[in-house]
């Protein structure tokens, strides 16, 4: 098995606090729209977002790592763009569902980047893969939403 590092906690880290401002936006984006589809769709996400949280901090401590909580910056002007965006625009589904989609792919690319760490136990390795996959599979889905808004 190989070696749990600091960097991999630290990374693993970065991933939950996104996965927490996934979520947090994702609730919000639930709150701001009408459309009972999207609605739904913005509630599984955060739930799923959610999960993954937990799992993710589960990991983190069983390995000996320090979990960090909080809301990133960057999360935060996320939120603050989707509010903004949903009060001056009268396509705000849409659009929440072009930020939604915007974010995933994002999410993608961060799951990726700490997937080609070396160094990760196997345990981490399939969490990760899993979430990734999750995600993934949310962004084929969502295409189908946009005929919603």
């Amino acid at each position: 098995m190989s070696t749990y590092t600091e960097t991999v906690g630290d990374k693993l880290n970065d991933i939950l606090e996104k996965t927490y401002d996934a979520e947090k936006g994702f609730k919000k984006a639930a709150n701001n729209t009408e459309n009972v589809g999207l609605k739904t769709y913005f509630e599984n996400k955060a739930k799923q977002r959610y999960d993954f949280g937990h799992e993710l901090k589960s990991e983190i401590t069983a390995f000996g790592q320090k979990v960090e909580k909080g809301d990133s910056l960057t999360g935060k002007a996320h939120r603050a763009w989707m509010d903004v965006k949903a009060m001056f625009t009268s396509d705000d589904a849409e659009s929440m569902l072009e930020e939604a989609i915007r974010g995933e792919k994002a999410a993608v690319e961060e799951y990726d980047e700490v997937l080609k760490e070396t160094s990760l136990p196997s345990s981490t390795s399939s969490i990760l893969k899993s979430q990734k996959v999750a995600i993934e599979n949310g962004l084929t889905n969502i295409k189908t939403l946009e005929d919603l808004s």
